[in-house]
């Protein structure tokens, strides 16, 4: 009988451990697989829910909320600014027709918002939708119902503001407890537009509704999902699908502190409550910062998961009998050449009882073996040296650093000649290249590829008295740090040249640069970083420059300027009168001022997004579907595209499109009754032009008659008649030939002050106003007004 220490033995021992492991492993993959199999799909489903909530809430929402302050802001900007005036005392008149119109936009979103105020900071004066005009009003009675969001905006540097959810009582002034009352949500903005809170003239404020942001949850939430609610980033409660949210959510207080603290957008976590484990997703709300949670019961899946795990369990014991089996018959077949081996290893060492290496007596064969492959590696590892670690990750990290100016672990200098740069160069400068574009046509295989051909090849140019680094930043451009001995902008010019040519030739793109300030320290390259990053917002605007080393683009940076209202409102004027010329002229128009003007960047692509979230509110409004397309969704369309004269050409496209289809979807009946109503209109603007009257002269209803307005040109009947009225109007001011009073009666209103009353309604100014607003702009401007 063999030893139990022998070889055979150790063969047989090593197979069933080799078959025990297969089977745990087998069995580990099984549940594994199929454990993350059940996790994705419920994580997958509050996923796919929470993402379809959230999307709701902004929609419906959040961005009407912001909708409003910019209907506000943009269509009373006359008025707005009387506030802060010492002088209002006096007009108080005005001030009336400022609180009528904040009360139109609460009843237009009854349904969405409580109030709308405006307070002036200085001045401590607040004119509200529902509690009218308070002087001192941060004395007054009830003044800590917006005082919390006066004081949250002088705290803040930036521009806007959204509080937590807090009850506010019907009746302000009475302090008797259990009053009736409605829990709010108020944002807040400043006004001007980019003003930061504490340096605002004005505040503008609407009390948003926790029950719509409630009703929401409650329709769009299943009602296994037993807790859903929307929490701030300081952990407060916002609103839930229940009016107990608030109680609901300290049940889930330590993930909603994990959430909170994640830079994840959306995730999932579990959690114990109450002897159960429950899923916890979360989704973030961009607009406001805040994040949207649910709660499942995570037994949803558990008895498909109980029957998988039975079946996994009887085959690996299944296997585990077979392996067995298989152990030993194949132990003892390979113990023959396991002997033959022994003899082979015997006869290198020479005869005797011992092996050299061995200490003692082998205690079976395979310690002999051990023994020889122990010597043989120990030869091995002599031979071995010390490989020098790669250093690429160091140097990325280091570059990444000083862009940020945030220096590594504790007081590490970095070495300039770590990185390859000569300590005979004194001068920095940093180059920004936009090769978001070249990287995102390629797949993710060749994508480091190209990263690491691109740097090289910017690496590998020479100049005399230079060094170049080339680095991916993490957005996917590409910074170049410069170093030379002399400061010089000749040098500057020539290397902004070559690296463009480098970049285009290796991606067959046309690439933009942007040129950082030269500085004399490595630890102020952020410095120069900061300013290649700011030019670089202008590429957008300015794409046929291969360069963009303007400094005056760094003063736009600081301007407050506002484009004038006349072009902002003009484009929307001629879209819906469906005037394909003159909309695209509209449009070239507001994008030549966007180029040549003094604006921001940021303020720029803000009206942009507005004039394309208007041209997208009216095609729904008629009810617009394109022929050859699915669902619009102009927003995302807008943001794909790479520059604003692709955004021009874009527009051009749609809105020709969109004048094309509408013009053939109408019959000719519709066509040739709604031509007429418009050329009787536009022949008798001071005659009788009801829709009863009109009706009589196109031989139809006044009903059908309203309807193809609405239908047809997207507008109601008397917005239409109201707005070829003050395009006459404005047409007769610009031309300057003749009295308010004479152009009221002309374009059909009996009473002037009524005219004036409507016309500062459409355009935001009076008569006179207006005529000098048109006076002051550059003369191309001004034609195009005509």
């Amino acid at each position: 009988m063999r030893k139990w220490n022998s070889a055979f033995a150790a063969l047989a021992a090593s197979y069933i451990s080799v078959v025990l492991v297969i089977v745990l492993l087998l069995c580990s993959a099984f549940y594994l697989y199929f454990s993350n199999h059940y996790k994705e799909e419920l994580q997958g489903r509050n996923r796919l829910i929470l993402d379809n909530t959230a999307r709701t809430l902004e929609a419906s929402v959040l961005q009407r909320v912001q909708q409003i302050y910019l209907e506000v802001s943009l269509n009373q900007r006359a008025a707005l600014r009387m506030l802060p005036d010492a002088s209002l005392p006096a007009n108080l008149s005005k001030v009336s027709s400022l609180q009528e119109s904040l009360n139109m936009q609460v009843s237009n979103h009854s349904d969405l918002i409580q109030a709308v105020h405006l307070y002036a900071p200085r001045q401590h004066l607040l004119l509200s939708s529902l509690y009218g005009l308070k002087f001192r009003a941060d004395q007054q009675a009830g003044a800590a119902y917006w005082m919390d969001w006066v004081n949250g905006m002088n705290l803040n540097s930036r521009n806007s503001l959204w509080t937590e959810a807090r009850f506010v009582p019907d009746d302000i002034v009475s302090s008797i407890p259990g009053g009736s009352g409605s829990q709010l949500i108020t944002y807040v903005h400043s006004y001007p537009f980019q003003s930061p809170g504490a340096a605002s003239e004005l505040l503008i404020a609407i009390d948003l509704k926790e029950s719509a942001l409630r009703a929401i949850l409650q329709n769009m939430m299943p009602a296994r999902y037993q807790s859903s609610f929307i929490a701030t980033p300081s952990g407060g409660i916002v609103a839930g699908s229940n009016p107990d949210a608030a109680a609901q959510a300290d049940t889930y207080a330590a993930s909603i502190s994990n959430a909170l603290a994640s830079p994840e957008t959306s995730g999932n976590m579990s959690q114990e409550i109450g002897g159960s484990t429950y899923v916890i997703s979360y989704q973030d709300l961009p607009t406001t910062g805040w994040k949207l949670f649910s709660a499942a019961p995570a037994n949803l899946f558990y008895e498909k998961w109980l029957v998988v795990q039975r079946v996994i369990l009887s085959l690996c014991l299944l296997a585990l009998l077979v392996g067995i089996c298989l152990s030993g018959i194949l132990a003892k077949l390979n113990y023959s050449p396991l002997k033959r081996l022994l003899r082979t290893i015997k006869d290198l060492y020479g005869p005797g009882p011992e092996v050299p290496g061995v200490r003692g007596q082998a205690l079976n064969e395979f310690g002999i073996i051990d023994s020889a492959f122990n010597r043989l590696n120990d030869k091995v590892t002599t031979l071995e040296g010390t490989l020098e670690a790669s250093s690429p990750h160091i140097r990325q990290n280091m570059i990444l650093n000083l862009l940020q100016d945030s220096p590594a672990q504790g007081s590490v200098t970095i070495d300039p000649q770590f990185l390859g740069l000569s300590p005979e160069h004194r001068h920095y400068c940093c180059l920004l290249l936009n090769t978001r574009g070249a990287y995102a046509r390629m797949s993710l295989s060749g994508l480091q590829a190209a990263m690491s051909g691109m740097t090289g090849t910017l690496e590998a140019i020479r100049l005399h008295g230079i060094r170049i680094l080339a680095e991916e930043l993490p957005d996917k451009q590409t910074v170049v740090i410069i170093s030379a001995r002399e400061a010089s902008g000749t040098l500057l010019e020539q290397l902004s040249d070559r690296i463009t040519a480098a970049a285009e030739q290796h991606f067959q793109l046309n690439i933009q640069l942007s040129q950082g300030c030269w500085v004399d320290a490595i630890s102020l390259l952020h410095t120069s970083y900061a300013e290649a990053q700011t030019l670089m917002k202008y590429a957008y605007f300015l794409p046929e420059s291969r360069v963009l080393k303007d400094r005056e683009l760094l003063k736009r940076e600081q301007s407050l300027d506002e484009i004038p209202q006349p072009v902002l409102m003009r484009f929307k004027d001629k879209l819906q009168n469906r005037q394909l010329d003159e909309t695209l002229a509209a449009l070239e128009q507001l994008i030549a001022v966007m180029r040549e003007g003094s604006y921001p960047a940021d303020y720029c692509h803000f009206v942009l997004a507005n004039t394309v979230f208007m041209y997208s509110d009216y095609l729904k409004s008629i009810r617009y579907t394109p022929s050859a397309h699915g669902p619009l969704d102009l927003y995302n369309e807008y943001i794909a595209l790479p520059d604003i004269r692709h955004l021009q050409e874009w527009f051009a496209a749609s809105i020709g499109i969109f004048i094309m289809e509408t013009q053939k979807r109408n019959s000719d009946r519709a066509l040739s009754t709604i031509e007429a109503a418009k050329a009787y209109i536009g022949a008798h603007l001071s005659g009788d032009l009801s829709l009863d009257a009109v009706s009589a002269k196109v031989f139809i209803s006044p009903k059908y008659l309203s309807k193809l307005f609405k239908e047809e040109l997207g507008i109601t009947y008397t917005d239409y008649i109201t707005g070829i009225r003050m395009e006459e109007a404005r047409r007769l001011i610009e031309n300057n030939n003749m009295s308010i009073e004479q152009i009221a009666g002309t374009v059909g209103y009996g009473t002037t002050p009524y005219f004036i009353k409507r016309f500062k309604e459409i355009y935001g100014c009076t008569p006179g106003n207006y005529l000098r607003t048109v006076n002051t702009l550059p003369p191309q401007a001004e034609i195009s007004l005509g």
